[in-house]
């Protein structure tokens, strides 16, 4: 029976990807999708999500859950901290590249982590919650309803940096840097809980030749897709990191879900800077010979990133 999956999420052209393959994975149920401020604000999150969505056309839609909130201004103290690297500069100014974002209304609005709340207690332990934006929207769940997080079958949230440093900043991982006090009082509850951070999230890398080899024989409700969101994505990588890929962060995170045996994980003890300037939502983990923190979370810590890119690939051309 497929696993019953709802994604949160701030799209992103990596996000767009891997919700639009979550809609194609057999192994996956898609109930519901939900909008969280991040890379760009909770409207145009909610936007990019019907567009992705509607792209695909699914027999089944999911559920929708909105936002209103603005994007985060990242200001504490009066200033960014030196070398702030904007996300916007990779996925475009709405998130999906060049596409203009058109505010049309959802009928029957409702807010994001209500519509999570919903989900999770009309199929209790049988949802899969995946995050991939800022941890807003599961905090406000569990402030709404303390049962949420024991409701799940599984958390898994793609974030936070073990050894790799940052990408927002020189110390921290864009989603935990949006909002260090949701991170830590998510990774503080006492739930099992799995993280998927930089270090692995970023190994695997479609190239351009390997982009123009699935290209030939993608799907045709994956059209915008290859034409427009992964091409502008490769570019920006190239011009702003001088990569000669795309990271397939996003989809790393789907694919431990549906493809567990490429990747390995270890209990770690977890934590998140949230105040000081240089630091604000770095990562910490208690490495010492004795740890004196309590273990709180799993972390993924390797994967096979060829088994990822074959996940994409053979996803992408699956028969409709």
């Amino acid at each position: 029976m497929p696993r019953k999956l709802l994604i949160d999420a701030d799209p992103g052209i990596g996000d767009a990807l891997a919700i639009a393959l979550a809609l194609l994975d057999p192994e996956l149920d898609l109930i519901g999708v939900t909008a969280v401020p991040g890379c760009v604000s909770g409207l145009v999150a909610t936007q990019n999500m019907l567009s992705i969505v509607e792209s695909v056309d699914p027999p089944k839609w999911p559920r929708f859950g909105s936002s209103s909130a603005d994007r985060p201004t990242f200001t504490f103290e009066g200033s960014l901290p030196a070398g702030f690297f904007d996300p916007l500069r990779l996925n475009g100014d709405y998130g999906l590249g060049k596409a203009e974002v058109q505010f049309a209304q959802l009928a029957n609005q409702r807010d994001s982590a209500r519509v999570m709340i919903d989900l999770v207690r009309n199929n209790p332990h049988q949802v899969t919650l995946l995050t991939l934006g800022p941890l807003t929207n599961v905090a406000i769940a569990c402030e709404l309803a303390p049962d949420f997080l024991g409701n799940l079958q599984q958390l898994v949230c793609l974030g936070g940096s073990i050894g790799a440093g940052g990408d927002v900043t020189a110390a921290a991982e864009f989603n935990i840097f949006c909002d260090p006090m949701a991170a830590i009082s998510i990774l503080e509850a006492p739930v099992t809980k799995t993280l998927v951070p930089l270090d692995v999230a970023r190994q695997a890398v479609l190239s351009f030749d390997h982009f123009n080899r699935i290209q030939q024989t993608a799907r045709s409700n994956l059209s915008w897709f290859f034409e427009e969101l992964i091409p502008f994505a490769l570019r920006a990588h190239h011009e702003q990191l001088g990569l000669e890929g795309w990271p397939l962060r996003e989809l790393s995170a789907l694919a431990f879900l549906s493809q567990p045996r490429h990747f390995d994980t270890s209990p770690m003890a977890v934590s998140i800077e949230q105040h000081r300037t240089l630091t604000r939502g770095a990562t910490v983990i208690d490495q010492r010979r004795i740890p004196r923190w309590q273990t709180n979370c799993e972390v993924v810590e390797s994967v096979d990133a060829q088994g990822v890119l074959d996940y994409f690939g053979q996803l992408a051309r699956r028969p409709a």
